[in-house]
């Protein structure tokens, strides 16, 4: 079993926009390519973990979303990056009901922990909410590390992951000083 470094995408790996679903309005944040390489490199499966709600909600749809998705990933690869899998959580609570996928419940973790075969102990979850963090710990993800992508958070939040860091770049700089193996 192999560790993962699981990533929240609006606000971990690009600039959060309200409901993101155009090609044109995706903007990475600075560092996540290096960053992505330096886990894989240690031997971290790299998997993108995400609610996207604006499915529900018919802002975009399900093709919307794949399509920007494989958009992303093909980035990713042409920067040396495989991303083994994207996972998202399509519903929102006042529209469809409760799931067990939409973070903060640990489903979309667990289905990958099945999928891929990953060892969630030795595994690493960068999120920019409070809900990435609780979802990490439910699911028994051994590091939890939340950044702040421009948004102001509450101590209460920044209290419950094992990290704050300012992106997944400085993460990466804290691994390198830390000596971090997978």
């Amino acid at each position: 079993m192999k560790p993962a470094l699981f990533l929240d995408r609006d606000g971990v790996i690009n600039v959060e926009k309200h409901y993101l679903y155009r090609i044109e309005d995706f903007e990475f944040i600075q560092g996540v390519f290096d960053a992505c390489r330096y886990f894989q490199h240690l031997g971290y499966l790299i998997v993108v973990v995400t609610n996207q709600s604006g499915i529900e909600r018919g802002y975009y749809s399900e093709a919307d979303f794949q399509k920007l998705t494989q958009w992303m990933l093909a980035r990713f690869k042409e920067q040396g990056v495989d991303v083994a899998k994207v996972y998202h959580c399509p519903h929102h609570p006042e529209l469809s009901g409760a799931c067990d996928c939409r973070k903060p419940k640990p489903g979309i973790l667990l289905a990958a922990q099945e999928e891929l075969a990953i060892d969630l102990s030795r595994s690493i979850l960068v999120g920019d909410k409070l809900g990435d963090i609780q979802a990490g710990k439910a699911a028994g993800v051994g590091m939890n590390v939340l950044v702040h992508s421009g948004h102001k958070l509450a101590d209460t939040v920044l209290s419950q992951a094992d990290f704050v860091m300012d992106s997944l770049a400085d993460f990466m700089s804290l691994a390198q000083r830390l000596n971090l193996n997978a």
